[in-house]
């Protein structure tokens, strides 16, 4: 097992450190963390309060009104339900040492980059070649 590592609480990944060195990996996996455990603590939230929600409103409006409120929420839980897999999937890449190298061109993704969007898996680069490679088709 890994000794524990010191990371100041000010502590922001620099370009003129050693890329993806320990208190790098370090920073991402504890930004990764603490994000899932956000994104879980608010799916706990929903599901509480669609339980409690679950009564009958009479009114057809206000019940209307609910339902599409309830569907909203379940969209946006399904779409963090897949960020959870993301977050999951990034910390594995931690511990395989891949974390912060574009999965296409193998070159480092920027550290701006990975704060900003700490599951990326590509360089801006190479994430708007396939963006735009996904609209032609998608567009054919």
């Amino acid at each position: 097992m890994k000794a524990e590592i010191f990371l100041p609480d000010d502590y922001r990944p620099a370009e003129t450190e050693p890329f993806m060195n320990d208190r790098q990996l370090e920073y991402f996996r504890r930004k990764l963390i603490n994000w899932k455990q956000e994104l879980m603590s608010q799916s706990a939230e929903t599901i509480e309060g669609l339980q409690e929600s679950g009564r009958n409103v009479p009114d057809i409006a206000d019940r209307a009104s609910e339902e599409t409120d309830r569907a909203l929420e379940l969209r946006t839980r399904d779409r963090q339900r897949k960020l959870v897999s993301k977050i999951d999937a990034a910390l594995r890449r931690i511990e395989n040492g891949e974390y912060g190298y574009c999965e296409v061109s193998g070159e480092p993704i920027s550290l701006k980059r990975l704060d900003a969007r700490p599951i990326a898996t590509m360089t801006l680069e190479a994430q708007e070649k396939h963006e735009r490679r996904e609209k032609v088709h998608r567009d054919e």
